[in-house]
């Protein structure tokens, strides 16, 4: 039976990288599978998904007005459909992610949608988000650890001096230098460890 899986996590846990693994799984024994990504996400140019690892994809770029289930839909009148895989799911709107529902029950194609659960702000970071919450049939955590050791739940935010950021834009693409994954007691502290502020001392090279 095909269902909707919700595969989340913090940032820097290794979600794409484990998408890009189960694509090439399902190639590997023959399936056809269509990767999507949002056009928001162009830091590695659009259309692109790519871990930080290295790997990476072709991925068809989704528009917040694009009808996923209508292109799923065409797609697999041509050629059946194995698999749809979702990165950055967080970027849709809650729409497509009822046509991501839509695609598991009306053409029984199973969707693996990758993405953040929680904002910097410390709540479910979209309508997809929460959308997502209420539909999906199952659900997997991929973890990363606090600076502490302890499970990484939470992301912080934070500016040049290291300090934590408590308002502002949810969404700052490319701001990867400037967020950290903590646990919750690190998160309400504002405390981004050593390795960051080690970071953060470094002198900035010359142009």
């Amino acid at each position: 039976m095909a269902k909707l899986h919700f595969l989340y996590s913090v940032m820097n846990a290794g979600k794409t990288t484990h998408l890009l693994q189960v694509r090439h799984n399902y190639i590997e024994n023959g399936g056809h599978v269509l990767l999507f990504t949002s056009l928001i996400d162009d830091r590695f140019g659009v259309g692109k998904v790519r871990s930080r690892l290295g790997l990476e994809a072709d991925a068809i770029p989704l528009r917040k007005e694009d009808a996923i289930g209508t292109i799923v839909a065409d797609e697999h009148a041509k050629r059946p459909v194995t698999a749809v895989l979702i990165d950055e799911v967080q970027f849709m709107t809650a729409e497509q992610v009822r046509q991501l529902a839509w695609i598991v029950d009306e053409l029984h194609v199973p969707v693996m949608a990758y993405g953040l659960k929680n904002n910097v702000f410390g709540t479910l970071f979209s309508d997809a988000i929460s959308t997502m919450m209420a539909l999906a049939d199952d659900f997997q955590e991929i973890k990363q650890l606090c600076h502490c050791g302890r499970k990484a739940t939470m992301i912080l935010k934070y500016d040049r001096n290291g300090e934590a950021v408590r308002s502002g834009e949810v969404i700052e693409i490319g701001g990867e230098g400037r967020y950290v994954s903590v646990c919750r007691p690190h998160w309400t502290k504002g405390d981004i460890g050593p390795a960051a502020r080690q970071l953060l001392a470094r002198p900035v090279a010359a142009e």
